[in-house]
């Protein structure tokens, strides 16, 4: 529950934007352009979060990591709403950003470590449909508090999340799995880490496709649908709320089909899913169309990403699981980080549709490619005495 709530609220707070584009470049006096650059800012210092929380989840443990993460991203969420200007808003998306990209690796190592082994899939469905919701919390709140209240009062709301570093601090125990495999010093993590560059690279180039896929198919759709089929902001939302859904059940779905089929085989089939729902989610010209289409694309990305905590956790080495999923995580968010910004400009050359469908076609093509060559671990105990592990 504190990883999923986590998430959640973390991804609410980025997603409040993808809905304020129009309104604060009005607001700060800028070209719409340079709202979308504060995401770039916001996805570039994920890394530096991740680094920074994943070596005291190794070190310390992952409770006290995870609330002190989560008081961070929320005042910070919290200060946004009364920035004055651009350049203050711009600095605080960035700050912001460092909160983000700590919050998944402690939380999916959390969430991964508690679980039993045969719910492992249905779990990591669980805690990464928060993003989803966190969505999803974003579109009700343009729907229902934007126009009532004002684009400040969306990131006072914000703040809110800091309240659950007081339920990780009464409810949550420390992961026994970290217990035994605890390392002396952020020195011996680091070696650790790097002694398995191999793994660590694959899982950088495995996210960095992923977040192409993600990114490119969420951010920037409010605006497709405004931009190109003159969708209404309260319309945009209920379609936002309802793709969402879409990936909510994704994610779980295909997060409890992958202990069946195993991790591999099951990410395929939610990339192929997104993969033929291309047509109908970027051309359709009828809304219920585009509705369905972004229905059934966000439950094949998100069910694809359904599969990813518990994939990432059980391919890492067992005294760096808060670090290196999560650093791989952000990693990928670097190197994809001018995803919005490039769609952007392509919609310009191509159009808004072009831009999108070629985007991702190429992207879970060779997504395709990558996860069909890469490893599984399936199962893998995260325990060094799997008796003790059942007992406890």
């Amino acid at each position: 529950m504190a990883s999923f709530l986590g998430w959640t609220l973390d991804a609410f707070d980025f997603f409040v934007l993808v809905f304020l584009i129009d309104t604060l470049a009005v607001q700060f006096h800028v070209a719409k352009s340079a709202i979308v650059e504060t995401f770039f800012y916001t996805l570039v210092m994920r890394p530096v979060g991740a680094l920074l929380f994943g070596l005291l989840a190794d070190r310390y443990g992952r409770r006290k990591p995870l609330m002190l993460n989560v008081v961070f991203f929320s005042v910070i969420e919290l200060l946004c709403g009364f920035a004055w200007n651009y350049q203050v808003f711009l600095i605080l998306r960035t700050i912001y950003g460092i909160g983000m990209g700590g919050e998944w690796g402690i939380g999916a190592s959390l969430a991964m470590e508690s679980a039993p082994a045969k719910w492992r899939g249905v779990f990591s469905g669980i805690v990464q449909c928060g993003y989803s919701i966190g969505y999803l919390l974003a579109a009700v709140a343009a729907r229902f508090i934007l126009p009532y209240w004002g684009w400040r009062a969306m990131f006072w709301i914000g703040g809110v999340p800091a309240l659950l570093a007081f339920y990780i601090r009464l409810r949550v125990r420390e992961s026994e799995a970290w217990k035994q495999h605890r390392m002396p010093g952020f020195g011996a993590i680091v070696r650790t880490a790097t002694g398995h560059w191999k793994t660590f690279s694959y899982l950088i180039v495995l996210m960095t496709l992923m977040m192409f896929l993600s990114h490119g198919t969420q951010d920037l759709y409010p605006d497709f649908l405004k931009t190109s089929h003159g969708v209404s902001l309260s319309w945009v939302s209920y379609i936002a709320i309802l793709y969402n859904i879409g990936a909510v059940l994704g994610a779980i779905v295909f997060g409890h089909l992958s202990e069946h089929i195993g991790r591999r085989r099951a990410f395929i089939a939610a990339l192929v899913l997104a993969l033929v729902m291309i047509p109908p989610w970027a051309f359709s010209n009828s809304l219920a169309l585009l509705a369905a289409g972004a229905f059934l694309l966000q439950a094949g990305v998100q069910g694809a990403w359904g599969i990813i905590p518990a994939h990432l956790n059980e391919l890492s080495p067992d005294a760096v699981r808060g670090l290196v999923p999560g650093l791989a995580y952000q990693l990928g968010i670097l190197f994809a980080a001018r995803t919005n910004s490039i769609e952007y400009a392509l919609s310009h050359r191509l159009g808004y549709a072009w831009a999108l469908g070629i985007f991702e076609t190429v992207t879970i093509a060779i997504l395709i490619v990558v996860v069909a060559l890469g490893p599984e671990k399936k199962g893998k105990s995260f325990m060094r005495n799997a008796v003790q592990a059942a007992g406890t």
